[in-house]
């Protein structure tokens, strides 16, 4: 479990982090950061899929115990 917290952590940080790309992209029209954020969404992607893998993991654990 302490394990997902710090993934979930990794997820705030990483989005915080892609918040000035975001701006130049935007506000500021320039297309080097339209890719750093593309690619940022990637790794983004990557991080959800592995924090929503170790939460069905904990809920499978916990259903077994019940059970």
């Amino acid at each position: 479990m302490e394990e997902t917290m710090y993934k979930f952590n990794q997820l705030v940080q990483f989005v915080q982090g892609l918040e000035t790309d975001f701006h130049k992209f935007y506000e500021k029209g320039q297309s080097a950061a339209g890719t750093r954020v593309r690619k940022g969404l990637s790794y983004l992607r990557k991080l959800c899929q592995e924090v929503r893998k170790d939460v069905q993991e904990v809920k499978a654990q916990r259903k077994a115990a019940k059970g």
